[in-house]
């Protein structure tokens, strides 16, 4: 006697909803945070003031992408409960209808049309509103959002990207703070890179290059910024 075999896999995709956040919060510390501290370090040789305005941007900025990132993935969790709702709607108004529709999905991805309506049969049957869901609005446990895990891992990996380079700053003599913070700052970032693209199971080069080209910008920028006008950025 033959039975299926089974087996478990992970995937990804089923790191998307707090990957994202975690990424976007590291970098976004790395670069600003250490942007603002040889932006300031440019423009002023006060030791004590460039702390202090790297200590404020980890705070503010900690607190800016939490706030940032809990509205922005509450909009999409409405959106989402928006969907869900009409749809609960039309599953009882116009069973036919919504049957037919996702027989329709199917045959787009290559059933013929006698399987595709025995397939929407069967999973209607099963869970009408989560085949709806999954195959119609492309809402799934993987991609549903999550507004309090997307605003609290923003913030942390925020706070964590930021205080690499403050603490260079701290460590490092006055006089190697810019060419210190800089090249901590790309090292950072091109670690970040590999270490995101890792967990996603993205090309790791290409990773690297893009945050770090984007990271020397920014760095650029502001140095020349304070260097200019030789006044706190």
């Amino acid at each position: 006697m033959s039975r299926l075999q089974t087996h478990s896999e992970n995937h990804a995709v089923s790191r998307i909803g707090w990957l994202r956040a975690a990424v976007l919060g590291a970098n976004d510390g790395i670069v600003s945070t250490a942007s603002l501290i040889v932006g300031v370090a440019a423009a002023s040789t006060d030791r004590p003031a460039i702390i202090v305005a790297g200590v404020a941007g980890l705070v503010a900025g900690a607190m800016s992408m939490a706030a940032g990132e809990y509205v922005s993935v509450s909009s999409q969790l409405d959106t989402e409960r928006a969907d869900i709702a009409r749809e609960t709607r039309e599953l009882v108004d116009e069973p036919e209808a919504e049957r037919r529709e996702l027989a329709g999905i199917y045959e787009k991805r290559g059933l013929d049309p006698a399987l595709a309506l025995q397939v929407a049969d069967q999973l209607t049957a099963h869970d009408a509103l989560a085949a709806h869901a999954r195959d119609e609005l492309g809402i799934s446990e993987f991609t549903t959002a999550r507004p309090i895990q997307a605003a609290l891992t923003s913030a942390a990996t925020f706070s964590i990207g930021a205080a690499l380079p403050l603490a260079t700053a701290v460590l490092v003599p006055q006089d190697w703070i810019i060419p210190s913070v800089s090249a901590g700052a790309l090292a950072f970032l091109a670690l970040l890179g590999a270490l995101g693209a890792q967990a996603g199971g993205a090309p790791i080069f290409r990773a690297m290059a893009r945050v770090v080209f984007w990271g020397a910008l920014a760095l650029a920028l502001t140095a020349g910024i304070g260097r200019l006008f030789g006044a706190v950025v």
